[in-house]
């Protein structure tokens, strides 16, 4: 099992079309390549969702690491009821989520690591173009702003707010992955952008 530095991601050609649930198998039966495939495939996409959460370059490389050999360890009981990415997103999502409740001194966010599609969230576009007339908002007080507001929501909000607009997956996809139904990845999400329209709402005025 090979664990490379996730500190600058990039996306990388994927040439094995050898499935997940293939490579699991051989996992399973003590054949490390297999996980190191596995790795190779979704080792950044992890990294990048827990790196939104913790703002913390080495914090989410950390954690990723400590993910894919938890996920190692536990494979045995991989049954295969869920896709491999979703499994192993669970797992770092509860260690992530774990790990802020255990830190008490919180580094803000680097106002360049705002995320573009956070920036341009419906809801936050409709806010500045429709309720306010000053259309020459400095960008990057915006920037700092949203990031404020990220670290002001719980775990869970701004773990849902990641998943959904920044990594891009469903409703049902994070449902299974933060173990809950649909209609409360929605209500979460419906909070977490009022808290964060809340939260600028001085700033737009």
């Amino acid at each position: 099992m090979t664990l490379e530095s996730t500190a600058l991601p990039v996306d990388e050609p994927q040439e094995n079309t050898e499935s997940d649930l293939s490579l699991v198998k051989r996992a399973q039966d003590q054949d490390a390549s297999a996980y190191d495939e596995l790795i190779r495939r979704y080792q950044q996409r992890i990294y990048a969702t827990l790196y939104h959460m913790t703002s913390n370059h080495e914090d989410a490389n950390d954690l990723t690491q400590e993910t894919f050999i938890k996920g190692y360890r536990a494979l045995k009981g991989f049954k295969g009821d869920s896709s491999f990415y979703t499994w192993i997103y669970r797992i770092g999502v509860n260690k992530t989520i774990n790990f802020l409740k255990q830190r008490k001194n919180r580094t803000q966010m680097s106002l360049n690591d705002v995320d573009y599609k956070i920036e341009h969230d419906p809801d936050l576009v409709a806010l500045i173009s429709e309720r306010t007339p000053r259309r020459d908002l400095n960008l990057a007080e915006l920037q700092e702003k949203l990031n404020a507001g990220l670290l002001k929501l719980s775990e869970h909000h701004r773990m849902v707010v990641t998943l959904h607009d920044i990594q891009g997956l469903s409703h049902e996809e994070i449902g299974k992955i933060m173990n809950c139904n649909v209609g409360t990845v929605r209500s979460r999400l419906f909070y977490a952008r009022q808290q964060l329209q809340g939260f600028l709402a001085d700033y737009l005025k």
